[in-house]
């Protein structure tokens, strides 16, 4: 059976945001790493190229940085108002 063709996430947004915030409180990409575990390598492929993230990577980079998945996940047609009243 063949796969079914999904468009990839594009995570470069996610991955600028990222960095924006982690270089706002002064920290270090290795300091990052240390504390969640991860290879420096792994956070700058996230942070520079949009490299997708293991769900938990992503989880706790947004939970570290206080980044909502709204704004990177759910698309909000331009000049449409989403609010039900």
């Amino acid at each position: 059976m063949a796969k079914r063709p999904v468009p990839r996430y594009d995570f470069k947004a996610f991955g600028e945001a990222i960095k924006t915030a982690r270089k706002g409180r002064k920290e270090s990409r290795k300091k990052v790493c240390d504390e969640m575990y991860i290879s420096p390598r792994y956070l700058a492929n996230i942070e520079n190229k949009g490299q997708h993230p293991s769900l938990q990577i992503f989880f706790e980079l947004m939970l570290r940085y206080n980044i909502s998945v709204d704004q990177f996940l759910l698309e909000q047609p331009a000049g449409k108002n989403t609010q039900r009243r």
